[in-house]
């Protein structure tokens, strides 16, 4: 019998890189906005472009808290794939 990578656990590890990338993307917005504010002219340019993207703080703040679920989550997801294994394979008998 070969054992190879558990597919669950790659799973786990690629949603917490997704939830990193999700974290860095909001924390980059938050960061952004608040060392540049456009003036309202400009504001209302940049609204006009970009209408399917909200550009609020609150948005990019929800962005930043679904990232971190998103990390621990995956973690839970490889935790409990990596203990599956070894209820699997009882490496002490």
């Amino acid at each position: 019998m070969e054992i190879s990578g558990s597919s669950a656990f790659y799973s786990g590890l690629s949603t917490i890189q997704a939830g990193q990338n999700r974290v860095d993307q909001a924390a980059g917005k938050i960061a952004s906005a608040a060392t540049s504010q456009p003036s309202d002219a400009q504001n209302d340019r940049l609204q006009a472009v970009n209408r399917g993207q909200p550009t609020d703080s609150a948005s990019n703040m929800l962005e930043l808290a679904e990232g971190k679920f998103q990390v621990e989550l995956g973690a839970k997801v490889a935790k409990a794939s990596d203990e599956m294994l070894g209820t699997l394979i009882d490496t002490y008998a």
